[in-house]
């Protein structure tokens, strides 16, 4: 999964004091100290920003949404957990239902549900990376297969065989792209 606005300006408020601290001019002097610790620490509006972005952003699913409102409505304490760990439970959460409605999905071919299965039965991180680009993949191989059962027809027309051909040694897109469109063009 992609990193959020939130989990960089957390990363950025780690990082911070070692750069700070590794200038000559800050590292040098006694005063330079609370500059670098406040740097560290993202204030309540900081985590209330990066909440309101997450809630702004279209890609957020509705565990995130809930999630992100109740942190917003609660006190500073609640939007510091839901950044620290209430966001990756949240998305987790989100992940495990776009997982199971592939399932649900009678489209779904059977690499698709072997690779949803292994997602499900394994950790949020196997979930997440499933949606990131397993499931793309195995969306290709039922494709492989319906483009092969397609040049297996007897009697198919030289147009569609050499589409399909074309299509079989493609990429994912090109492939899904033939199975979905391509195919009825000829």
């Amino acid at each position: 999964m992609k990193p959020t606005r939130a989990a960089l300006v957390l990363a950025a408020g780690a990082l911070a004091p070692a750069l700070l601290l590794s200038t000559p001019a800050l590292a040098a002097g006694p005063a330079a100290a609370p500059a670098a610790v406040s740097a560290t620490t993202p204030t309540d509006e900081d985590n209330a920003v990066a909440i309101a972005r997450l809630l702004a952003d279209p890609a957020s699913g509705k565990a995130v949404i809930r999630e992100a409102n109740k942190a917003l409505s609660g006190t500073a304490a609640d939007r510091v957990t839901f950044l620290a760990t209430g966001l990756a439970i949240a998305r987790d959460e989100d992940n495990t239902f776009a997982i199971v409605s592939l399932l649900a999905d009678p489209a779904s071919g059977r690499a698709v549900k072997r690779e949803a299965n292994k997602a499900l039965s394994g950790t949020a991180a196997d979930r997440a990376a499933f949606l990131a680009t397993g499931l793309r993949l195995a969306r290709a191989e039922d494709d492989r297969v319906t483009v092969a059962r397609i040049l297996a027809r007897p009697g198919i027309s030289d147009a569609l065989r050499a589409a399909a051909d074309k299509a079989i040694d493609g990429t994912p897109e090109e492939l899904r792209y033939f199975v979905t469109v391509g195919q009825y063009q000829y």
